[in-house]
């Protein structure tokens, strides 16, 4: 087994680059995997875990957590890669501070992630051969523009938010194919298509659901980079511990966990209950109140298919009337998905700030 102390206490304080990178924190395994890939498919280099580099280049040596074992996180990272790299990682002890490092060689095959393949440039890494969404000339130019959004939300982003994002642009891309059923007269009509009519509500339940996947997947990002967050005096049973294979699965069992109350349309409760999001000021009251009521129109469309009930009037006084269906618009849809990515792009990056979450560059 190669010892890499001596190889990593030489570069440790040099700037990032396409040979070295820094992450301050235990990245999700997904994301050791991509980098992994990515030095690999270039010309190999050094992923350190504990040392963070600041916007204007200042290198801060942090050290890692006691509470997670980085060895478990690797191994759940090598599982993903196809075919397995020469890869070589190891604790080192540097000015009395933990740190994680890998080495990974270059490789002659493409190392891929999930069937993609990334590579090194300068000091960030890059989807090779990225497949571009097309969208019809003639469709919804909306969409389009959403889509670029999007695309300019992913530059720096988490691993929660990458995933978000992906699946929100295949639902725009269902839009844009679909537009005969969606929108047959205009996006400003809600369609008479029965098929359309049904699609509308699974298009829209699938981006709410996911809003709160992102939630979830962020918290878990929240507890493997800072587990002091984790700590609480709220029980759990023996059952819940040993139903999961790993610390790393208890840890994700448990964030998803945290959005019942969210599922269950309490935005205010979820808010309450988890200071990791309460702290990071972005959802305020006002905000909370608009993403309740898009939960209360994804309940109804999940729960009642989209027929008005006195539950739902509750939180649109006096705007519908009681067993009358429920229609939107494809450009009110379209602003909704919208919105709630431009609240998920804002939560990003003031938990990457606040956390020192590992950011990616995509």
């Amino acid at each position: 087994m190669i010892d890499l102390t001596k190889e990593i206490i030489p570069l440790i304080g040099q700037p990032e680059s396409s040979l070295l990178e820094y992450k301050a924190v235990l990245p999700p395994s997904r994301n050791i995997a991509q980098l992994i890939s990515s030095f690999a498919n270039t010309d190999g280099g050094y992923i350190v875990l504990g040392v963070a580099e600041s916007m204007g280049g200042k290198i801060e040596v942090i050290g890692l957590s006691e509470d997670f074992h980085a060895n478990s996180i690797t191994h759940k990272a090598l599982d993903l890669l196809s075919p397995l790299p020469r890869v070589h990682y190891q604790y080192v002890i540097y000015n009395r501070k933990k740190l994680y490092v890998i080495k990974v060689e270059k490789s002659e095959l493409p190392i891929a992630v999930e069937n993609k393949i990334y590579e090194r440039i300068g000091n960030s890494i890059s989807l090779k051969n990225p497949q571009e969404i097309q969208f019809k000339q003639s469709g919804f130019t909306r969409i389009k523009e959403i889509n670029t959004l999007l695309e300019d939300y992913n530059r720096i982003a988490t691993n929660a938010k990458t995933r978000f994002i992906e699946h929100y642009q295949s639902i725009l891309k269902i839009i844009d194919d679909l537009g005969n059923i969606l929108y047959p007269e205009d996006v400003l009509i809600p369609t008479s298509n029965p098929e359309g009519k049904v699609l509308s509500r699974i298009l829209f339940s699938s981006f709410v659901d996911n809003f709160e996947t992102y939630l979830s997947d962020l918290l878990f990002e929240i507890y493997l980079a800072n587990p002091s967050t984790l700590k609480s005096k709220q029980t759990v049973t023996v059952e819940e511990v040993l139903n999961c294979s790993d610390l790393q699965e208890f840890i994700s069992y448990w964030a998803k966990q945290k959005i019942l109350k969210l599922q269950k349309g309490s935005v205010k409760g979820f808010v309450k209950e988890n200071d990791q999001i309460k702290n990071l000021d972005i959802l305020d009251e006002d905000t909370q109140g608009e993403i309740e009521k898009i939960l209360q129109i994804r309940h109804l469309y999940s729960h009642r298919n989209g027929i008005v009930d006195d539950k739902f009037l509750q939180y649109f006084v006096g705007q519908f009337e009681i067993n009358a269906e429920h229609q939107m618009s494809i450009s009110e849809i379209s602003d909704m998905l919208l919105y709630l990515a431009d609240i998920v792009n804002k939560i990003d990056l003031s938990a990457m700030n606040k956390y020192k979450l590992a950011r990616f560059n995509n």
